[in-house]
Formats: C-alpha cells, sequence, structure tokens
C-alpha cells in the first residue's frame, strides 16, 4: 500500500511548525478579544514538536492506534505494524520531523470525532483503488501541514480573505482546525478516488485539496466551520 520513503518529502518541509509559526500581535490585526485569544491558542498547539520520549506523547499514539485497530494488540512505540496505518516506517516519531504534535492531535481528533469517516478512509473501503495508494497516517501529517501553510498561520499578518475569515470561523468554534483537518482528509480523498490517481500524483490532489478549501473558506456566507460545503462528506 505504502510508496517509498521519499515520497512525501516534496511536498512536506523538514522545517518543524516551531520553526515557522511565527507570534501574533494583536496590533497588527483588528480582531475581536475572542478572536485574538483562539488565534494565540492555535499557533501555541503549532509551537509544539511531537517528543517521543515525553509520555503524553505516547500515550496519544497509542490511542490513535486502539482508535485505528480495537482489535489488535498495542504495538510497541518501534514496530513494523505501525506501517499498517501507513507510517513510513517501524518508529512512527520519524516521520513527525517535519510537523508537530498538532497532526498527531489531528488525527486523533479524527478518530473520536468521526469515527466513521475515519475507518473508511484508513481501511480504503469506498472506490475503486490505485495499486499503490497513499499511507493514510502520513497523509495527515501532509494535510495538517497544507492547512498552515493555507491559513497563513505561519505569517505575522494573514492577508488573504480565506484566512482571514478563518479566524473569524474559530472564534465561532475553537476547535475549527481539527474539524477542517477531517473535511481536508475527505476532500483529499475525494478527489483522490475521482482521478483514479497513484501515489505519483499526491502532490498534485494536495494542491487541487487547497485550492477548492480556498475557495469555500472564501465564501461571504461561511460564518462557522459546519458552513463549509465540504462539511457534508464527514460522518459520524
Amino acid at each position: 500500500m505504502v510508496g517509498n520513503r521519499s515520497w512525501f518529502g516534496g511536498l512536506l518541509n523538514r522545517s518543524t511548525f516551531r520553526r515557522q509559526v511565527i507570534g501574533f500581535g494583536a496590533r497588527n490585526f483588528d480582531l475581536t478579544p475572542l478572536q485574538e485569544e483562539r488565534l494565540h491558542k492555535l499557533k501555541d498547539r503549532l509551537g509544539i514538536p511531537f517528543d517521543e520520549s515525553r509520555p503524553d506523547h505516547q500515550e496519544a499514539l497509542k490511542a490513535l492506534w486502539q482508535a485505528s485497530f480495537p482489535e489488535r494488540e498495542q504495538p510497541g512505540l518501534v514496530s513494523e505494524q505501525w506501517k499498517d496505518m501507513g507510517w513510513q516506517g517501524a518508529n512512527p516519531s520519524t516521520d513527525f520531523r517535519g510537523c508537530g504534535f498538532i497532526s498527531l492531535e489531528n488525527l486523533l481528533f479524527f478518530a473520536r470525532t468521526y469515527p466513521g469517516s475515519f475507518k473508511r478512509l484508513l481501511h480504503k473501503r469506498d472506490g475503486e483503488r490505485a495499486a499503490w495508494e497513499y499511507p493514510f497516517a502520513v497523509a495527515g501529517l501532509n494535510i495538517s501541514y497544507m492547512l498552515v501553510q493555507l491559513l497563513e498561520l505561519n505569517s505575522e499578518k494573514p492577508k488573504s480573505h480565506h484566512a482571514m475569515n478563518f479566524i473569524r470561523v474559530l472564534s465561532e468554534d475553537e476547535e475549527s482546525f481539527d474539524v477542517l483537518f477531517c473535511i481536508a482528509f475527505e476532500m483529499m480523498d475525494a478527489q483522490w478516488l475521482a482521478r483514479r490517481a497513484s501515489y505519483m500524483q499526491f502532490n498534485e490532489i494536495m494542491e487541487s485539496t487547497k485550492s477548492q478549501l480556498e475557495r469555500e473558506l472564501s465564501l461571504d456566507d461561511v460564518h462557522r466551520i459546519r458552513d463549509l460545503p465540504a462539511y457534508n462528506l464527514l460522518f459520524k
């Protein structure tokens, strides 16, 4: 199912979220106090790298396995079984070098909040699949990274309409970034199936997903994350 280890290297920059996220200053934005608070909290999350030595990070990774394969025995932190979830090697922590802990939080949120969608995508249950599929877990890391770029969260001051609109959406629901991750994953898989894509087209599919998200976040009638048309792709 999984392609070679260099497959995702072109899309997922190896610099960490922690290095990229720039501090937010209220003086640069005309935001409400709630919007400012929510944005600060999100950027704080982006600044936390995955640390395999931290017990809470280890527990989050184990919880993701339990949510993915409840009928199977929990593997050790280094095991060939992790590849069944779509990690590129026996040690998932090596895949986090280009992402932060938030990408694991996104995956765990997806598993717990929309288990129906999560397991459908994890197990590739729908549609005609390619001989070489995208590895689920690492695709999730790339989606987290893509959202940070799309929403300009590594910029001092987001300038685009869709990025500013997301801040308004975030003020309505503090889980908006996590829900947007779930929506983006469903959108990506839907495009993957529609184009009958293989792993060589993954970057192209991700760019197309990013463009579709940008269009939906730019709609004038989007005030909450559930107002996005693609939200209807999710199911529990």
